[in-house]
């Protein structure tokens, strides 16, 4: 019996290694953020920069109300890394605080036509396998101005072709609902807050099956440049790997 084709494309969200290495099928691709996370390399690799011997380190997505529900990895702080005169500064912010709009993370949304969303959908199952599950999250697809990125501009659309009916509005603008991989709080696979120098430590010397645990970094963190956005804790990762 032939297997009945999907009536409707679908959106996939990059923030880590779909960035820079997109899946296939990608008919339109859209930059923007999504609101009221952190990423961080507190995900464990063992299965692509890494080996269950020495498992690497990858990133994942941890949202507001994670942070502040789980006190026992988060405490009441959370701290933002940013580079001054060369030195790492925690920039301490109170949970409690914070504000969903506070916290943006920038990234690409991938348009799947729907003759190809069972392919694709194998494809992210088998290549998100170790310690990934699926959620459905908005994707903002504009930003008010200076929402995050260096110049200000807020997010960049290749193109007007986001379908009408994808569409949706709220009080922080345009958004579509797209499905994306996040590593869950409660899976062994996911370390943990860690101090910035061990993941560095970690990911400096990590090998696994898809190539060194640094290129990963490399990548990432090139490929958010190219957003026209900075983010300091990849930013920082990056300098002390590089640090002799």
């Amino acid at each position: 019996m032939t297997k009945p084709q999907p009536q409707n494309g679908m959106w996939v969200i990059g923030y880590g290694s779909l960035i820079f290495k997109p899946p296939p099928h990608v008919s339109l691709k859209i930059t923007g953020y999504l609101q009221g996370y952190i990423r961080r390399f507190w995900q464990s690799s063992i299965d692509h920069r890494g080996t269950p011997a020495s498992p690497g380190r990858v990133v994942t997505l941890i949202s507001l109300d994670e942070l502040r529900d789980q006190k026992r990895f988060f405490h009441s702080d959370l701290h933002t890394y940013e580079l001054k005169n060369g030195d790492i500064v925690d920039i301490d912010h109170s949970i409690d605080d914070l504000k969903p709009q506070d916290l943006k993370v920038w990234g690409c949304a991938y348009y799947i036509d729907a003759e190809h969303v069972d392919e694709v959908k194998e494809y992210l199952d088998i290549r998100e396998q170790n310690g990934y599950e699926l959620r459905s999250v908005k994707f903002y697809i504009k930003a008010e101005e200076g929402g995050g990125c260096d110049d200000g501009r807020g997010a960049r659309v290749e193109g007007s072709g986001v379908p009408e009916a994808d569409r949706q509005n709220d009080e922080f603008g345009d958004f579509i609902h797209s499905s994306i991989y996040i590593g869950g709080l409660d899976l062994d696979s996911f370390i943990g807050p860690e101090p910035i120098e061990q993941t560095a430590s970690i990911i400096k010397s990590n090998v696994g099956p898809s190539g060194k645990n640094s290129e990963y970094l490399i990548k990432l963190t090139h490929a958010v440049r190219e957003l026209n956005c900075r983010d300091y804790y990849l930013e920082d990762l990056l300098k002390l790997i590089q640090e002799e």
